[in-house]
């Protein structure tokens, strides 16, 4: 299930329609424009277009939306906040009009100097999750928390940081909520943060911390992105598969990992096309289905064809 972060130009359809093209099988979009306070409502027309060509492709139970970078959670200031819960909610809802069941949200950043911020932080972060899983009680939208590269007082950077945030909630509000709280694995922001992907045994004791930390369970959706930025630099730069810091080990790894076979996963690396004219996404999907293994076959045989995908 392999798929990238798509504009919405010119209609919502529009992604699923250039995703389909590109030869994916899921989507991951903004339902919004992620750069503004200000919401416009969704069109109806819009909605039901988008809604039409979801089921023509039978991707109801696969699409992603990332909510926007503006909201924290986690933030001291009481109308920020506030503000943030309540951008998060009209996220949510939109997601439930549109069937897109997994929205991927950065937890938020502490705004202060030492642990106690941290937690505190977190525990706003919880507080405004359990405000929205209330509040939107007739949704069945899963929140995914996603691991961030850590930089300044950003919360996610590391795996027990999410797993607390997740914690948190159910302390509040129930183990019933473990279905609306789930996770998002971002391959750059893990290595940002100085989790050591680059090697084989690397990414298998990595995912390994993920597990025991988060449960691989709870894990929703994956972003293959490669890094600019080195192992532990806190750098939140993509770049194409191959060309970063992450190497090939880390994706080959994930993308022959039975229990990831069914989970969305979303480039979100750089746009355009080579000197060729290729779009970069043709180009990073094809990097990654050459490293599936195929009948006990190693990486450099050509690899198995996948539902939407040849």
């Amino acid at each position: 299930m392999l798929g990238s972060h798509l504009s919405i130009a010119g209609g919502m359809v529009n992604a699923l329609h250039e995703a389909k093209s590109l030869k994916f099988n899921t989507v991951q979009v903004f339902t919004k424009n992620q750069r503004q306070w200000k919401i416009t409502p969704l069109k109806e027309a819009d909605r039901k277009e988008w809604l039409a060509e979801l089921k023509r492709l039978g991707w109801e139970d696969r699409t992603i939306s990332h909510a926007s970078y503006l909201a924290n959670l986690g933030s001291p200031e009481p109308p920020l906040w506030k503000k943030s819960v309540a951008m998060m909610r009209e996220e949510i809802e939109r997601c439930h009009a549109l069937s897109i069941p997994y929205l991927v949200f950065h937890p938020g950043a502490h705004k202060g100097a030492g642990d106690a911020d941290e937690q505190a932080g977190m525990e706003r972060i919880a507080t405004a999750i359990v405000q929205l899983l209330d509040e939107t009680s007739d949704c069945s939208t899963t929140l995914c928390l996603e691991d961030t590269a850590g930089s300044g007082t950003t919360l996610g950077r590391t795996f027990e940081q999410l797993a607390e945030i997740a914690r948190l909630v159910e302390a509040k509000a129930g183990r019933g909520t473990r279905n609306r709280v789930g996770f998002c694995f971002d391959t750059c922001h893990a290595l940002a943060a100085g989790y050591d992907l680059t090697t084989p045994a690397g990414a298998k004791s990595v995912f390994a911390a993920f597990d025991k930390a988060c449960g691989l369970d709870r894990l929703r959706v994956l972003h293959l992105n490669d890094s600019k930025g080195a192992l532990g630099s806190r750098i939140d730069r993509h770049e194409h598969i191959g060309e970063g810091a992450v190497g090939m080990a880390a994706f080959e790894f994930i993308m022959n990992h039975p229990h990831l076979e069914d989970v969305p996963k979303i480039l979100e690396t750089p746009k355009g096309e080579t000197p060729k004219g290729t779009p970069w996404d043709t180009l990073n999907r094809r990097r990654l289905l050459r490293l599936v293994h195929g009948e006990g076959k190693p990486a450099t045989h050509r690899p198995r064809k996948t539902a939407g995908a040849r």
